[in-house]
């Protein structure tokens, strides 16, 4: 099992769609949010996502495709 953190930033437009769960159900990747700020118009969200590398790395390609901003953490995102 591979696990990385990443930082997800919503556009408007999407802000309100539940792409994390889609990523979850279509990767079978284990989404565990770590921290996060959702607004009206803009929104981020820490998380750390367990499962295959192939997999994480599909899911990763297909929420770029989305429109939102994927970004590597490094470090214990809590702290």
């Amino acid at each position: 099992m591979a696990k990385l953190r990443v930082r997800f930033t919503f556009t408007p437009e999407l802000v309100q769609e539940p792409i994390i769960w889609q990523l979850g159900q279509k990767f079978s990747i284990v989404t565990n949010i770590r921290g996060a700020d959702v607004r009206e118009a803009f929104g981020w969200a820490l998380l750390e996502l367990e499962g295959d590398a192939e997999q994480i790395n599909q899911g990763i390609d297909w929420v770029r495709s989305t429109g939102i901003e994927v970004q590597l953490v490094t470090g214990d995102v809590i702290e």
